[in-house]
């Protein structure tokens, strides 16, 4: 990673302004071969208050494109006004921001590796740029077949080099999750370090014990939730809740390995069997028992077409049968490497009292069960909802008669849009987990340094920070104007200039914090290459704006 510890970020950014300014006049001019200009770019971004880096991330982006003689507008927006675009409109808007975060089954690369990219989660699933190629398909479907370590990891990697050639992504950073407690209120030997993830998990908020008379564990958001659903893989936050709320067979342990949660007990009988044997006396939180109709109906709900997210973690399940009292037998349709991590630890367990009646009245709806919000939300984990408001507060409470009961009475998390209020509310005591902070991590080393019961840690996430591009509509449809932008971006400028230090550059999928999965990658942005590799391509620039190839014009579907 190159350092550039004289600058300051805002003199990276003004440098980076000027750059611009220079490559516009100095662009080529010449309308031989050339095609339509390119109509403006628009990047939708986090807002700047709520993500500041991701802002500046997206201001530097926008500026390397301009020295290639495109116009890009950046357009900053709430979270759950750009999910809701991106998601559930795949055909109406350019490029954007992204990120995905580190949640503990992705430290088994499979779900990166075929949720993101395979074809089929192209339409409603992971895979919203819409990236189809069979080849890629082919290898993501054979590296959850394979057991062979070894063999699993050359195809791990060949799926990586597809992506490297293909640029469904523009990768910038593998961010280190910054985060800060005070150790007054919570315990500091209870925090606990989760491979990939850092100290901000499921092990954390549910084991950490208080040191005083305060009983509320009180985290922040930087933006606010979408939905608590267990049916809905939302965003970062909304993940923390849906943890919490809601069990598993399984769950991934601090050490990034799965373990038995709500089960006692998972046997591999053999490659394509596998025997779960489940805790006596669990509980929903309306006060009925999970059966093992409950454990089965939570895996046969996500294959239908209302939970299109979860779908591609039991399209493997052949059937499942009860064996016994308190024994599901799960049959494979092929061996997995992965179903403890991307199935097991990953599908929640759902009261089929409460969602049988939903689904079946969502078969004849528009929509699915990622848009359904229970009035009450049913889970059977260590915290139930007593009260939550999307948009300023959710309060969970400990379940007392739960096999991992919770040490802290309450969990609450404010939403908090601005970076600069989070600061003062950890510093004041109105929260004391700042759990999420997007801000400069100089300004909280400096107010840890100011008050000793503030306490900092960092860890670099097993997820990563990119800009999407849609697939679906010109420019982005041709890979080697994907491949011309991505070589124009600076991924170690993003690191210093944006995340002040606090990431390192990324190049793939799978996360440099997943380092017996992933394949490094020598890369060096190159304006000239990439100017060299549009021109190669048929791109001219004509009085500083780019345009198409030859023949080729903007079409009403890229308009829109």
């Amino acid at each position: 990673m190159t350092e550039t510890p004289s600058f300051s970020r805002r003199g990276l950014l003004l440098g980076a302004t000027a750059l611009t300014a220079v490559a516009a006049i100095d662009a080529p001019a010449s309308a031989q071969g050339a095609g339509g200009q390119i109509r403006r770019i628009t990047l939708i971004s986090a807002a700047q208050a709520s993500d500041p880096q991701e802002f500046q991330a997206a201001n530097l982006v926008a500026q390397a494109w301009r020295q290639l003689g495109l116009d890009v507008e950046v357009r900053g927006m709430p979270r759950p006004q750009l999910s809701d675009l991106v998601w559930r409109s795949r055909d109406r808007w350019d490029t954007t921001m992204w990120r995905m975060v580190g949640r503990p089954e992705r430290s088994d690369p499979d779900e990166l590796v075929y949720n993101l990219f395979h074809s089929s989660t192209a339409e409603t699933g992971f895979n919203f740029v819409g990236y189809r190629n069979p080849a890629y398909d082919a290898v993501a479907e054979a590296q959850r077949r394979e057991l062979d370590l070894a063999r699993r990891r050359t195809l791990i990697n060949e799926a990586q080099q597809l992506v490297m050639r293909d640029v469904p992504y523009f990768f910038l950073v593998y961010p280190q999750n910054v985060i800060a407690f005070n150790n007054q209120v919570m315990r500091r030997e209870t925090v606990v370090d989760q491979a990939g993830i850092g100290q901000r998990n499921f092990w954390t908020f549910n084991g950490a014990e208080p040191v005083g008379a305060q009983r509320d564990l009180i985290a922040n958001a930087a933006e606010a939730l979408n939905a608590i659903n267990p049916l809905y893989i939302s965003g970062a936050i909304d993940s923390w809740v849906t943890d919490l709320v809601w069990d598993r067979l399984m769950r991934v342990g601090p050490d990034g390995l799965p373990r038995p949660w709500s089960a006692e007990s998972v046997t591999t009988v053999n490659p394509t069997t596998v025997d779960v044997k489940m805790r006596p006396g669990l509980m929903w939180h309306d006060g009925r028992p999970v059966t093992l109709d409950d454990v089965i109906f939570s895996f046969q709900a996500p294959a239908g077409s209302e939970a299109p997210m979860y779908r591609p973690f039991v399209t493997n399940i052949a059937g499942m049968e009860k064996r016994g009292e308190d024994t599901v037998r799960f049959t494979l349709r092929e061996a997995s490497s992965s179903f403890q991590t991307a199935t097991l630890a990953k599908v929640n367990l759902i009261p089929k009292h409460v969602w049988e009646p939903v689904l079946a009245r969502l078969e004849s709806s528009p929509q699915n069960a990622e848009s359904h919000q229970e009035v009450e939300p049913v889970g059977s984990g260590p915290w139930k909802v007593t009260r939550f408001r999307l948009q300023e507060e959710i309060v969970l409470e400990r379940v007392a008669n739960h096999f991992a009961p919770p040490k802290f009475n309450r969990w609450i998390l404010r939403v908090v849009t601005n970076t600069e209020a989070s600061l003062g509310m950890l510093r004041r005591g109105e929260i004391n987990f700042l759990a999420d902070y997007r801000g400069d991590p100089a300004l909280l080393q400096n107010l840890a340094r100011q008050a000793p019961q503030i306490e900092m840690a960092s860890a670099i996430d097993m997820g990563f920070r990119f800009v999407a591009p849609n697939l679906r509509r010109a420019p982005f449809d041709d890979v080697a104007f994907r491949r011309a932008l991505m070589t124009a971006l600076n991924r170690n400028l993003m690191v210093q200039a944006a995340w002040n230090g606090f990431a390192v550059p990324a190049n793939s999928h799978v996360s440099a914090a997943l380092t017996a999965w992933h394949l490094p990658e020598a890369h060096r942005a190159n304006m000239q290459e990439a100017r060299r590799m549009l021109e190669e391509a048929g791109y001219r620039v004509v009085n500083g704006r780019l345009h198409y190839p030859a023949g080729r014009q903007e079409t009403l579907q890229s308009l829109q």
